[in-house]
């Protein structure tokens, strides 16, 4: 008898046999607040009409046309329709399947395009699992731990996290921008940096969004160097953080998208987006795949897109996250062990630490189960666990935020009974 491999522990205890919006129900009906969205995936909620109806549509008339054989509709629509929320001059797209091979395509990307090997990311990143993606990956060690050696070319500076340093954002950002120019100067020359790869906010590693000054610098030093800027928008994009992509909340520019998660709803889909001029640096043969870009995902990413558009997500995430994030403080203001609140839009977290700033692990794991018992699901996440991330689905209203909100409040009061 098959089973499925040991590593793969569950974050809830949950056996989902359905889920409609902002909830999934179990087996005997129980309904629970699905506070995870599938790690930042069902951004429209769990099976929205208008996206199953999409995916069902298609599923009768074309599931799988590989896209480098023969052409269909769904991807060249989505290419249109992509065009509109695209950030300017990136009009370029190759889609594959998950977030991890998006980001090692912007790798072979950056590396064709510039002729230069080294990769730049940012102390708390998560990129992903496979060799290359886990290479820029130092969100944890677990990550990356026992497969090396790993991609060479992967060098890390520091990221602005300015709870933990103890600093205001102004200086964290400024010691974060000058060690980059110090990483520049002693060991990834600007003639070998292919590019800096940026999350707008952190996701494993904490949830901590960087500040605009860091992206702009960012941009500055791109420019100035002749490296190319990447920005992973898989969990900060469509709308999750209160504008369409992540960076937005900066006057930076990407030269290079990533995008997944909330991009079709829940069917396996990513993409990357560069000006086209960028893209056709890429070499012949290094873009293809047999899933990428498939018909029923495409459909399905038609659909999310208009979802998003029709009923507002974007505005509701800004609007909702404010509310999210008042509610939160307010609870880490009656609990100490709370040490920081943050976010942006519908991706918030707090940070459990104990009297003297030590990461406290067990008290955050502690309110995570009690809110799972509670009916309220969430996650878990930073290098040593001890930050509590909640990621609502962006259909999520007012009222389901204050039930959230006082399940929260009822965990963490459990937790540090």
């Amino acid at each position: 008898m098959a089973t499925l491999s040991p590593l793969l522990k569950q974050a809830t205890p949950v056996l989902a046999e359905r889920g409609e919006g902002v909830y999934l129900y179990d087996g005997d009906g129980r309904r629970y607040l699905d506070f995870t969205a599938g790690i930042g995936v069902t951004n429209t909620g769990h099976c929205h009409p208008r996206v199953v109806a999409a995916a069902q549509e298609q599923v009768a008339t074309l599931i799988h046309g590989q896209y480098t054989t023969v052409m269909h509709r769904p991807l060249l629509r989505l290419v249109e329709a992509l065009g509109g929320v695209l950030p300017s001059g990136l009009d370029s797209v190759f889609f594959l399947n998950s977030g991890s091979e998006a980001v090692e395509a912007s790798i072979r990307l950056a590396r064709h395009a510039t002729g230069r090997q080294n990769i730049v990311v940012f102390h708390g990143s998560f990129h992903g699992r496979t060799m290359g993606a886990a290479a820029l990956t130092t969100a944890g060690t677990k990550f990356r731990a026992g497969i090396g050696p790993l991609m060479p070319g992967a060098v890390v500076a520091p990221f602005p996290q300015a709870y933990r340093y103890g600093w205001d954002e102004d200086e964290a950002v400024r010691f974060a921008l000058r060690e980059l120019d110090y990483v520049l100067a002693t060991t990834s020359p600007a003639a070998d940096t292919a590019a800096f790869v940026v999350e707008p906010v952190l996701g494993e590693g904490g949830y901590i969004p960087a500040p605009p000054a860091f992206l702009e610098g960012l941009r500055e030093r791109a420019d100035r160097h002749g490296a190319l800027l990447i920005v992973d928008e898989v969990q900060t994009g469509y709308g999750r953080t209160g504008k369409f992509w992540g960076h937005e909340h900066s006057a930076m520019r990407p030269d290079v998208l990533i995008t997944a998660k909330g991009l079709a709803s829940g069917f396996p889909l990513s993409a990357i987006a560069a000006p086209a001029a960028v893209m056709e640096k890429a070499w012949p043969g290094s873009q293809g795949g047999t899933y990428g870009g498939n018909a029923v995902s495409c459909a399905a990413a038609l659909a999310t897109l208009e979802v998003i558009r029709d009923e507002d997500l974007v505005g509701n995430a800004a609007r909702l996250g404010a509310r999210l994030n008042d509610g939160l403080r307010k609870i880490a203001a009656d609990h100490p062990v709370i040490g920081d609140v943050r976010g942006l839009g519908l991706m918030q977290a707090g940070e459990f630490t104990t009297a003297d700033g030590e990461p406290d692990a067990a008290t955050a794991q502690r309110a995570h189960r009690a809110a799972a018992d509670r009916g309220l699901l969430l996650l878990t996440c930073g290098a040593h666990g001890n930050v509590v991330r909640l990621i609502p689905p962006l259909v999520v209203n007012e009222e389901q935020i204050d039930d959230a909100l006082a399940v929260w409040a009822d965990a963490v009061a459990e937790a540090t009974a």
